[in-house]
């Protein structure tokens, strides 16, 4: 089938370029007149409120509470726990003044918000009782990053980070890596993503976290993007800010934290992994509208047909009739390149065949189906797309993947071909230093279920992990 859309650059010649061009011609984001930050648009933005609302829900069910903190931040409360504010220093965008009056305390916008909350359970925190606190908070953050690019990486970020506090360590660690699993399944589920996870090494991990466990989607280009983190603070920060409780056996006690958190990054993770050269391709689950149909010329049993068949359709299929004045041509383009699953054209030459014809986004197949039949065939074949392309991304990850014992080699391949590639490594942070400084690549996550034989790829001493590494965005 030839490409209606003619706009974007061939995926295999210009990554880059070709994810711009799909962000513009889906119309996802503007690029705004302050520099480092989008506009996202109604449909990208849609696309961040389903997001929102599946997570919210699952949040909820899990006993969390939706709450909002400051935007600005004290520079002496961000001082608080130093290793913390070592990590985001080189990010913070700094309010130096009010009006024309010069601030007594410079504030940052904050870039994260444990020291936010951290403030606060102190003074709610005070027993046993008030344990556990499970909140979470939709925001926007502010990290000033150098070079940035819409959903990827931007100065100002949209996102939720859910902050609890816990009487024990174990309730912490159990809470750390439930919420993590939430993300997982959200991502393998409802993004059809199949996200590596596992723990950061030391260098790593997140600023003050004694752990945390990532979610690493795999792009169509090989290269890795961390598309999710969960971070178990012990008691670091509740003992920097002095949060103590009087537990059950009437001594005081310092409790102990969380912190987890998703992005609009996600947005990026689906259109590089599942869009073509045709534009965006978006799993049903999450896709504001899942059926588009089209009607081909402006007679009236034609609009009753879909009117009939629309008013069979469950609630939970949202749908959109593109009855505007453009050529059927540029209506199946349109619906191509944002990603709308199923496109349904109808005809007066399908009427009198009594049929409608059926798009799939993700192959561009075909269907012919009888009217009678429209609504079961649509039903059946969401969720057939959104296996099918969990599995497409699957399987190409897979194909990516490189298990590697000699460094030679693996510096000749990481220059020649992106993935994640399977290392031996023994724990010590000067190899996983000089694996960058030859190779460009980072620890993605360590490898937890997988049996450690041989030596260290690097140094060539016994291996106590394994690992992956790999090119990140």
């Amino acid at each position: 089938m030839s490409k209606l859309v003619t706009k974007i650059t061939d995926r295999d010649t210009d990554f880059a370029q070709w994810y711009t061009d799909i962000i513009r011609e889906a119309d996802l984001v503007a690029y705004s007149s302050v520099k480092g930050s989008m506009i996202i648009r109604p449909y990208g933005y849609a696309i961040w409120e389903n997001m929102q609302s599946i997570l919210d829900k699952e949040f909820k069910r899990t006993g969390h509470q939706n709450v909002q903190m400051p935007m600005f931040i004290p520079e002496s409360l961000l001082n608080i726990e130093k290793e913390h504010v070592k990590g985001f220093a080189p990010e913070v965008a700094w309010v130096t003044h009010g009006g024309e009056t010069k601030l007594e305390e410079r504030m940052c916008v904050r870039p994260t918000s444990e020291v936010l909350f951290c403030d606060h359970y102190k003074d709610i925190i005070k027993s046993y009782r008030d344990l556990p606190v499970l909140y979470n908070q939709w925001c926007t953050i502010v990290r000033w990053e150098k070079t940035t690019r819409p959903f990827l990486r931007s100065r100002e970020i949209l996102w939720q980070e859910g902050h609890t506090m816990h009487a024990t360590a174990e309730e912490a660690k159990k809470e750390t890596l439930r919420m993590f699993k939430i993300y997982e399944d959200f991502q393998r589920n409802i993004l059809a993503l199949p996200v590596i996870t596992g723990r950061k090494t030391e260098k790593e991990k997140f600023a003050g976290a004694e752990e945390t466990y990532t979610l690493e989607a795999m792009m169509y280009d090989g290269v890795a993007l961390q598309n999710g983190t969960s971070h178990y603070f012990g008691n670091h920060f509740a003992n920097a800010f002095g949060i103590k409780f009087l537990d059950t056996d009437n001594t005081l006690k310092t409790p102990y934290q969380t912190s987890w958190g998703v992005t609009t990054r996600m947005i990026g993770a689906i259109i590089m992994t599942h869009g073509d050269n045709h534009g965006l391709v978006l799993p049903p689950n999450i896709a504001p509208i899942k059926v588009v149909f089209i009607p081909i010329g402006k007679d009236e049993k034609v609009l009753n047909i879909i009117n009939d068949i629309t008013k069979s359709l469950p609630e939970d299929i949202s749908y959109q009739v593109d009855t505007s004045d453009k050529t059927p041509g540029f209506k199946f383009a349109d619906a191509e390149v944002k990603g709308i699953p199923i496109r349904v054209e109808i005809g007066m030459r399908d009427l009198e065949n009594n049929q409608v014809t059926l798009v799939r986004r993700d192959t561009l197949e075909k269907i012919p189906v009888d009217i009678e039949n429209v609504v079961s065939k649509i039903e059946e074949l969401l969720p057939e797309i959104q296996q099918d392309m969990y599995d497409r991304a699957l399987k190409r990850r897979d194909s990516m993947i490189y298990d590697t014992t000699d460094y030679e080699t693996f510096k000749k391949d990481a220059k020649e071909k992106n993935g994640f590639y399977k290392i031996n490594w023994c724990g010590n942070t000067s190899c996983e230093d000089k694996i960058k400084e030859d190779t460009g690549l980072k620890s993605r996550c360590i490898i937890e279920k997988e049996e450690i034989t041989g030596s260290c790829i690097v140094c060539g001493e016994k291996a106590t992990t394994r690992l992956y590494v790999g090119k990140q965005y």
